[in-house]
């Protein structure tokens, strides 16, 4: 067991050396991004590390630092009678193998929150991140063995596509659970491959229910933030509207005209394309179940909450779900009936994030129910032991 002091001096070791180290980290980025000229705009902004995106991590690193430490809690105790004392307590799963997509901050961000709950963390990340992820595993390695600690506790993986699911398959590296973070190709040959506990962060498809008594110009608002990012899982893409809003047809105009002034590709099914010629029409079921990952967005009329509520139960992708209302007891119904991992009223979906719900940073996003939910953070990588103190206890 790691001292949660020496924990702590690695993460903010490691964000030292992330700020002495900038100009490298975005020089190994642009050489990946260089290596595949041919990547679309979704999977460019997943993958570009820049000044930014190295103070985010940074300030992730920070305030995972902060957290309390969730290994060793005493979850439960009880003394029975003939003094056998009986505890349970939180442990590290032991190691977790984080198998992602272009996203250089995961090295950092991901691998810390499984750090700082006391696990060994393999990487493997995909071959267009392959020379950040390297030299972000480097610092890692430095930090960790500048504070005395076996470097080790953080390793990347240069394995090809067949050694890869070979460890998937076999479990060659003697892992106690998966977190793929990727596309839902990946997600499902691990499901179908592995007996390895998995902890899956889905897809995104996060739907907005605009009812018919709300502020519009809200709704507008928090409809364009969720598509300010379209590569991120928390980012929204299907927009029910009441057909029973005011002045409907001006409403869904002045929406429309702001969605396509930046530059967001309008799809609608015929109900509300009969309201706005400028919508491309579709009616094809298949794109109600789609994440987008683009600069689209689909519109669709209903007629009450309870269809909205049904259509994102059926559709989305159990990630994060919002309604626009100024009733409280709608947004009461809809927070409880709808079937995501994170609900909210009036507010953008894109708050779904470990580091803007206090966490300091998350190693995924949950859209299972176990075993945690949304937001997966330290205190949710731990899983839990009984320790049980005797003096020759038997049972008789």
């Amino acid at each position: 067991m790691v001292q949660t002091s020496k924990k702590n001096k690695v993460l903010t070791s490691l964000a030292d050396l992330l700020r002495q180290n900038r100009a490298q980290i975005i020089e190994a980025n642009l050489q990946d991004m260089a290596d595949y000229p041919e990547m679309d705009e979704a999977m460019k902004d997943r993958l570009k590390v820049d000044e930014k995106k190295i103070d985010e991590m940074i300030r992730s690193l920070t305030q995972v630092a902060s957290l309390n430490d969730p290994e060793g809690k005493t979850l439960y105790a009880y003394t029975r009678e003939d003094g056998l004392l009986i505890e349970n307590r939180t442990v590290p799963f032991g190691t977790i193998l984080i198998i992602y997509e272009s996203r250089p901050d995961v090295t950092i961000e991901a691998a810390a929150t499984a750090f700082k709950a006391g696990n060994r963390i393999l990487l493997k990340g995909g071959k267009e991140s392959y020379h950040t992820n390297s030299f972000l595993t480097k610092l890692w390695q430095q930090a960790l063995e500048k504070t005395g600690i076996d470097s080790r506790y953080v390793q990347y993986l240069h394995l090809t596509r067949e050694e890869t699911q070979r460890l998937i398959k076999e479990n060659t590296h003697r892992v106690d659970l998966i977190i793929p973070r990727g596309g839902e190709n990946l997600i499902r040959f691990i499901q179908e491959n592995t007996t390895i506990p998995i902890i899956v962060s889905g897809r995104g498809n996060n739907f907005l229910y605009v009812d018919k008594n709300c502020d519009f110009e809200m709704a507008v608002r928090i409809i364009l933030n969720g598509k300010k990012r379209i590569s991120v899982c928390n980012a929204l893409d299907k927009v029910l509207i009441d057909e029973n809003l005011p002045n409907i047809q001006d409403k869904i105009a002045q929406l429309v005209s702001a969605l396509k002034s930046r530059g967001i590709e309008v799809l609608g099914n015929s109900s509300v394309y009969g309201l706005n010629s400028e919508i491309i029409e579709t009616n094809d079921e298949k794109v109600l179940y789609e994440e987008f990952l683009a600069p689209k967005i689909f519109l669709s009329l209903v007629p009450d909450i309870t269809e909205a509520i049904r259509l994102i139960n059926a559709y989305s992708g159990k990630h994060s779900a919002t309604i626009v209302t100024n009733e409280f007891p709608q947004a009461t119904r809809f927070m409880q009936e709808v079937d995501c991992a994170a609900v909210y009223h009036n507010a953008s979906t894109r708050f779904t994030d470990g580091g803007e719900f206090g966490l300091g940073a998350e190693i995924a996003i949950s859209t299972q129910k176990l075993h945690f939910r949304g937001p997966i953070g330290a205190e949710q990588l731990v899983t839990n032991k009984w320790f049980v103190y005797g003096n020759g206890h038997i049972r008789e």
